[in-house]
């Protein structure tokens, strides 16, 4: 058998994976390939890597023959079923020590589960989200891997020579244990929903609450894009605004709006509701694709429901955008916010020690949320590893106090013209509850307690003989019943 060459294996030539491949090859490394359908390996290796050092192979067993050990495999096809099938055809072929990558956008329950059945047999399993799309894999993408710790060692030099680069550093960092990587991946995609839904927002207020035309539009967001909302998302949206179709229409304005999704933006609501984590402005976003997607409901509705007469803006225009940058960029701070804080509830939970600088570091560039923004987040979490929240950071607080007067004026005008933005309202809504030492909960406490005898807690300073604190408490209400509660309180 011939001598093995290869540093790094990857199987699924879809254009991601061929773009990674290419980019590999460019840092240095020999990179061996595989596809299900092995007539696309030989088509890639004569054409786009033709001239270059990597290898095809036309089955599993040939794979990791040509690897060097420990073998390192990345699997870049479709999440689900298809990675089990690959891992229990390439376990046979390997062994104690081998690493096997998954980069699709598994959930991360199934990355768990997956690093504990294959550490068990003695090899490494390593989740890693894979951001940036096609572009991205190519020149670089943000990388977030997380799993088999034994494992970043090996894939260390080949993962950060492969990822993004900003200001001299990576893209790429280990995230931490089990299924942290794609956890992180989740969150990430979580917070693009909640980006562009606020982005969207934006351009609605501007376009149905000043008048403005999509070229004026697209010119504000380019002036926003040299501030503190500098990012990658902003700035594709000004290209799309300017974007004309053959008419002079713009193109935008062509597109049925009603927005897809692929899931893991419900995902990240999902595993926010199940740590009880207030992660309001991803969960609205996603809601508000649901809302679009019923366009043949909203029409019939737009038929007979009416809102207020919205009379042509009589203020300052530059005051008004002015404000309504801070806005955009003060429900950006809370969305962030609320993200770091599932994730750090996440890790309490699963007993993960994730790096949170690193992935904020991870974030600056490659990624779809890639911003300045994600810079200030580094620093945060640089000057204090167990912050409990950014907006316990000073930077932070400052910013959001800036933007508050701003951000108020947009939400209470919008609401005015009847614009929806569910976005920026729940971020403020967010904003005002967290910062209040008391909210009316103790009323819902009460009603509980009323209807299904569930308890209640003692403010503390409120006690007397009958209400201790730190006792489940029962009250009988009405006289009528009885003095055994159903369960005890539970927050």
């Amino acid at each position: 058998m011939s001598q093995a060459t290869g540093d790094i294996g990857l199987i699924g030539l879809a254009v991601m994976g061929q773009n990674l491949i290419l980019n590999m090859n460019d840092k240095g490394f020999t990179v061996v390939c595989y596809n299900r359908t092995t007539s696309k390996v030989d088509h890639f290796l004569e054409n786009e890597a033709k001239g270059t050092k990597i290898q095809g192979a036309h089955s599993v067993e040939e794979l990791c023959a040509k690897l060097k050990r420990p073998r390192k495999i990345i699997l870049l096809v479709k999440a689900g079923p298809a990675v089990d099938d690959f891992i229990t055809q390439l376990t046979p072929h390997l062994e104690k020590g081998d690493i096997i990558i998954d980069g699709g956008n598994s959930h991360y329950p199934d990355s768990i589960r997956r690093t504990k059945e294959l550490e068990a047999k003695g090899l490494l399993f390593v989740g890693s989200g894979v951001s940036g799309g096609e572009e991205g894999a190519r020149y670089g993408p943000s990388l977030m891997p997380g799993g088999s710790p034994a494992a970043w060692p090996e894939i260390k030099p080949i993962f950060q020579a492969a990822a993004a680069q900003v200001q001299g550093e990576p893209c790429c960092d280990w995230v931490g244990e089990t299924g942290s990587g794609h956890y992180v991946k989740m969150v990430h995609n979580g917070i693009e929903y909640g980006d562009m839904q606020l982005i969207a927002e934006a351009y609605d207020i501007l376009k149905r609450g000043l008048g403005l035309h999509e070229t004026e539009i697209a010119a504000i967001f380019e002036k926003w894009n040299k501030g503190v909302l500098d990012s990658f998302l902003i700035e594709i949206t000004a290209n799309i605004l300017k974007f004309n179709d053959d008419d002079g229409e713009p193109m935008v304005t062509k597109i049925l709006d009603q927005a897809g999704q692929k899931g893991t933006g419900k995902w990240t609501a999902i595993a926010a509701l199940d740590s009880g984590t207030a992660v309001t402005l991803i969960g609205e976003a996603v809601f508000a694709r649901c809302l679009s997607a019923i366009k043949a409901e909203r029409t019939r509705a737009s038929k007979v429901l009416s809102g207020p007469q919205r009379e042509q803006f009589k203020g300052d225009k530059q005051q008004f955008i002015d404000d309504l940058e801070q806005a955009l960029y003060a429900s950006k701070i809370i969305s962030y916010t609320q993200g770091f804080m599932l994730m750090r509830e996440t890790a309490k939970e699963l007993k993960w020690n994730l790096n949170y600088a690193g992935i904020a570091r991870m974030w600056r560039g490659g990624c779809i949320i890639k911003s300045v923004f994600l810079g200030d987040i580094t620093k945060a979490y640089e000057k204090n590893q167990r912050l409990e929240s950014l907006l316990f950071d000073d930077f932070f607080i400052k910013a959001i106090h800036k933007a508050q007067p701003g951000w108020r004026r947009i939400v209470a005008q919008v609401n005015l013209w009847g614009i929806p933005t569910p976005a920026f309202s729940t971020a403020l809504a967010f904003f005002d509850g967290y910062r209040s030492e008391v909210v009316a909960a103790n009323v819902i406490q009460a009603q509980r307690d009323y209807f299904g005898a569930h308890t209640f807690r003692v403010m503390p300073g409120k006690e007397n003989s009958r209400l201790r604190v730190s006792e489940d408490i029962h009250i009988n209400w009405t006289g009528r019943g009885g003095n055994v509660s159903s369960s005890s309180y539970n927050a």
